[in-house]
């Protein structure tokens, strides 16, 4: 993303402390950053908690941004390490272990085009933590596994079986809900 001399004049003005800057800059992140914020929770009170961290954050270190064209990317993984900060608790409180490889059989395809986002959303959400966390690492941030399994402190093994616990059961939650809305295919 290519900036204008108005958005660097906005981050400027941000680095100084500038409240004004900082709410526009806010109003120009927040809704994606809450969508991010979202895929990490379990609820949209849990969400909203982890943006207002994360652009607190974001606040306090904005003067050690070195690249201004780099800052939707700087902002992106800020959200997302508090995320995972905040979900580092409960993913200690119910530990992930290896589980058998789960083969996910693609023998009926499913027509994503017919699902809703916050349907999609409420399925991602109701995965256990572990689960879900690794879904969002692998599949929509583009972390490997190894990657991944540094980042939270488990093995790639593990990170490898919960992705695929995962799918599993996104699998059927979308398999149930198109049956539930669409008839058995």
């Amino acid at each position: 993303m290519s900036l204008g001399t108005a958005d660097h004049k906005l981050i400027k003005a941000c680095k100084k402390g500038d409240n004004q800057a900082q709410k526009e800059l806010y109003g120009l992140f927040a809704p994606k950053m809450m969508v991010i914020a979202l895929r990490y929770s379990k609820s949209v009170p849990e969400a909203e908690d982890i943006l207002q961290d994360a652009f607190v954050k974001i606040f306090q270190k904005i003067g050690s941004l070195k690249q201004d064209d780099k800052l939707g990317g700087w902002i992106k993984r800020i959200v997302i390490n508090t995320a995972l900060n905040q979900n580092r608790s409960k993913l200690y409180m119910f530990p992930m272990s290896q589980v058998e490889e789960n083969t996910i059989s693609d023998e009926s395809e499913i027509n994503l085009s017919k699902i809703h986002f916050q349907e999609l959303l409420k399925m991602i959400q109701a995965l256990p933590v572990g689960c879900q966390v690794i879904f969002n690492l692998y599949a929509i941030e583009g972390y490997s596994h190894s990657e991944i399994a540094k980042k939270l402190g488990i093995s790639s093994g593990t990170s490898k079986s919960q992705y695929s616990r995962a799918r599993k059961m996104l699998r059927e939650k979308l398999v149930a809900f198109e049956n539930v809305n669409y008839g058995a295919v």
